[in-house]
């Protein structure tokens, strides 16, 4: 038995503000944008793995979730407490300056890691972990 990931989840605060951050900074492909009773989803992805999916949506996208729950997802989605995502990049530091460029939140600049990657992180504009990372050689 082999598995591979097909999709996975994370959370925005702004539909518009998540498909322009995915899709024009980073360089995703949209895949789905759906809106409907009032909800809304999109899915991205690189365009090198048409097999891996990022589904973006919001924090609690369960529309028979109670204010309360809404609210604490609210809260730690603002903190960027709630999920975050890896890519892996030939380039670091060209990755690095296009994104800074582009006006994202650097969390942490390009860093050799002991662990044997060079690394750095963004938060997207809902406030998610989005870090990059290049083994050393």
């Amino acid at each position: 038995m082999e598995l591979t990931l097909a999709q996975t989840f994370i959370a925005a605060a702004d539909h518009d503000e998540a498909l322009t951050f995915y899709t024009e900074v980073l360089g995703l492909e949209l895949r789905n944008d759906v809106q409907a009773q009032g909800l809304f989803w999109i899915s991205v992805g690189p365009k090198s793995q048409p097999d891996v999916t990022i589904v973006i949506e919001p924090a609690v996208a369960d529309p028979n979730a109670s204010e309360e729950d809404k609210k604490a997802a609210a809260e730690l989605m603002a903190k960027g407490l709630l999920r975050g995502v890896i890519f892996g990049t030939d380039d670091l530091d060209a990755t690095f300056e296009r994104i800074s460029a582009a006006g994202a939140e650097v969390l942490q600049e390009p860093t050799d890691q002991f662990y044997g990657v060079r690394d750095c992180a963004f938060r997207d504009p809902s406030g998610n972990m989005v870090r990059f990372s290049q083994p050393k050689n």
